[in-house]
């Protein structure tokens, strides 16, 4: 079985975020598929936690080492499909890239985004859900 994952996933386990445990436990056994930008989301909420000063370049290095290590596929998504439901539900790109993904594949979804599991809900996605 696959899921689609997004940034807030990967981070969350890259960072040691309190999720990490429970996220690991939820895609121990699962094919993980994400959207072709994830790599670059990730670099880019790397750079904004230096930019706050709340991350060393050692602790980036660390986390994009770990980030490498993650079996993942990066799956093609349909841009002109992922720019209407970011036109339809008013979100931005890299957020529909995520749900076309899943769209596409039809996979559940794994997102730590609230607004972001509303939107695939709507679309009549399979969320995968945490324990709170």
């Amino acid at each position: 079985m696959e899921v689609t994952v997004d940034a807030s996933v990967v981070l969350a386990v890259i960072l040691n975020e309190p999720s990490k445990a429970q996220l690991l436990e939820v895609t121990g056994d699962v094919d993980l598929v994400a959207a072709p930008t994830l790599p670059w989301e990730v670099g880019n909420a790397l750079s904004a936690l230096f930019k706050r000063a709340r991350l060393s370049l050692l602790q980036a290095k660390s986390a994009v080492d770990s980030f490498e290590r993650i079996a993942l596929r990066l799956a093609d998504v349909d841009l002109l499909a992922a720019v209407e439901l970011a036109e339809k539900h008013r979100i931005y790109a890299y957020d529909a890239y995520v749900l076309e993904c899943a769209r596409r594949y039809r996979t559940p979804l794994l997102s730590l985004d609230g607004p972001q599991r509303e939107v695939g809900r709507r679309m009549g996605l399979e969320i995968v859900q945490l324990e709170t």
